[in-house]
């Protein structure tokens, strides 16, 4: 691994697990059992919690505080998989991390393995602390796909007995920290008409047809938020946006086409509504389903949603965000437009915040990379959190 004398402390343990490819259609676990193992050997237990077929896995290990509690505490919070590289022009092997240039490369480097990297170079570190109170290390699978993992994992920590008090999520946020993100919503509509030749049109139902109609309406309603609101100006893109990214059709220009699946993607401001735009597009859709049916008594309308990711809509002055800030983290009036877990842990209770090392600018692209300086800069971060939690005046 391509370690120097000038490079960040932590860097061993980043390279490690960016080495392990955890693309969210393969399983973590490999990255989890080296996780369970270090932790295992630092004198801690952790809690696996298991998908459903057991393909994957999140991870929960709880550091006691000096008097051996578990309840209350800090989470520092973070997703194991990373995006595919498919068709994406690397200039190295991207499951292979190089520095260049004060750089290191490689896939989840930025998003997010540098982050759970310096908590796995710290966990001794941790682990002999005293502890005024514990702090919960959360790591999740399948955040890139919906943060289907998070749920689980919020869900599991904020039903203790004693829930933690604050969640730092450390995604790439050049660590600003950030207070607020918009919902993340996925919603998959399956149009079943019925084939026929394209000459004997009145004999058939077709799906595609009645699916444009229902892509018109998304767009309708992103016309609609970006014309009249509802607004918040510490976004980039300060409306609710929606659109169809993906179709998917037809079996020949001749056939009259019997299947049409429409996936569209929605992204909701605090004052508005998610479920209230899925309502209202299923409630098309069912319109829709009742004139397909009309022609062809068989033809129906499908309906899954896929992922609803909740919005992040912290104070500033919370104790999530207080913390934070005071181990070194850049106070910011900013929110972003990417969903993360911290909506998730806000929903169970727990005070969340998003701060962590690199730029979301480099998260998902070929020669996805973070700078040294950011992981430093984390480091200190992590540094000033056991330095925090075990002051004899806390």
């Amino acid at each position: 691994m391509a370690t120097t004398s000038q490079s960040p402390a932590s860097l061993p343990w980043i390279e490690r697990l960016v080495s392990l490819d955890t693309t969210s259609r393969h399983s973590n676990l490999d990255l989890i059992a080296v996780l369970e193992e270090e932790i295992s050997r630092v004198g801690l237990t952790s809690e696996r919690i298991p998908n459903d077929d057991g393909t994957k896995a999140n991870l929960i290990c709880t550091i006691p505080a000096a008097d051996g509690s578990t309840g209350g505490g800090v989470v520092l919070s973070g997703h194991t998989d990373v995006v595919p590289v498919d068709g994406q022009k690397w200039s190295t092997d991207p499951f292979v991390p190089v520095i260049r240039d004060g750089r290191l490369y490689g896939r989840g480097t930025a998003d997010m393995k540098s982050f759970i990297g310096v908590i796995m170079h710290r966990l001794a570190d941790l682990a002999a602390a005293s502890l005024s109170e514990p702090i919960h290390l959360a790591f999740s699978y399948d955040e890139e796909v919906g943060c289907l993992g998070g749920a689980f994992l919020a869900e599991a920590l904020g039903s203790r007995p004693e829930p933690p008090r604050v969640c730092i999520v450390g995604e790439p946020s050049t660590m600003n920290v950030i207070a607020g993100h918009k919902s993340s919503n996925l919603v998959e509509l399956t149009f079943h008409g019925r084939s026929a030749h394209s000459s004997l049109t009145p004999e058939g139902t077709n799906a595609i047809e009645y699916a444009a109609r229902i892509v018109t309406a998304v767009r309708d309603i992103a016309n609609g938020r970006r014309a009249d609101g509802p607004y918040d100006d510490s976004y980039r893109v300060p409306w609710t946006t929606a659109g169809v990214n993906m179709i998917s059709g037809g079996i020949a220009t001749n056939t009259v086409p019997e299947l049409c699946t429409v996936r569209y993607e929605f992204r909701t401001i605090a004052d508005d509504d998610p479920q209230a735009i899925i309502d209202e597009i299923t409630r098309q859709a069912r319109e829709l389903e009742v004139e397909m049916k009309a022609e062809h008594e068989e033809a129906s309308v499908d309906v899954r949603i896929m992922a609803e990711v909740p919005a992040l809509d912290s104070r500033d002055d919370g104790p999530a965000y207080a913390l934070a800030v005071e181990l070194g983290g850049t106070a910011s009036a900013d929110k972003v437009t990417y969903g993360t877990e911290a909506g998730q842990f806000a929903n169970a209770g727990i005070d969340a915040v998003v701060c962590g090392p690199g730029d979301i600018a480099q998260a998902h692209a070929a020669d996805e990379y973070i700078e040294l300086a950011q992981i430093e800069a984390c480091e200190q971060f992590i540094a000033a959190l056991v330095q925090r939690l075990t002051r004899k005046d806390v």
